[in-house]
């Protein structure tokens, strides 16, 4: 696991269009953002495993049986947060002008 140290309004990259920005700090609760494109879907980790766990109940109403859900490496921990967010992207410089990515 890759553990980097950042403050608020600084950034990360992963690959060349993801942007992890720390936002702001308070006590023991981070914010942060995340620029990517909208094919990437990004999720909270408990929602996603919510969203598994619904699935595989819904599977389970026939009768059959499903196998066991696999296990994730617990030293990878992928930053996420709820696409859903009322995070606004900031404003972009583009050839001098401010420009805002729709939402």
């Amino acid at each position: 696991m890759l553990v980097l140290t950042r403050r608020p309004q600084q950034s990360i990259m992963i690959g060349d269009d993801i942007v992890v920005t720390v936002l702001e700090v308070k006590g023991d609760q981070i914010r942060i953002g995340i620029t990517a494109p909208r094919s990437v879907q990004v999720y909270r980790e408990e929602v996603l495993v919510a969203m598994s766990e619904a699935n595989r109940g819904a599977l389970l109403t026939d009768g059959a049986a499903v196998p066991p859900a696999p296990q994730r490496d617990a030293a990878v921990r992928p930053a996420t947060v709820s696409s859903r967010s009322s995070y606004r992207a900031p404003a972009r410089r583009a050839g001098g002008v401010t420009t805002r990515r729709a939402a």
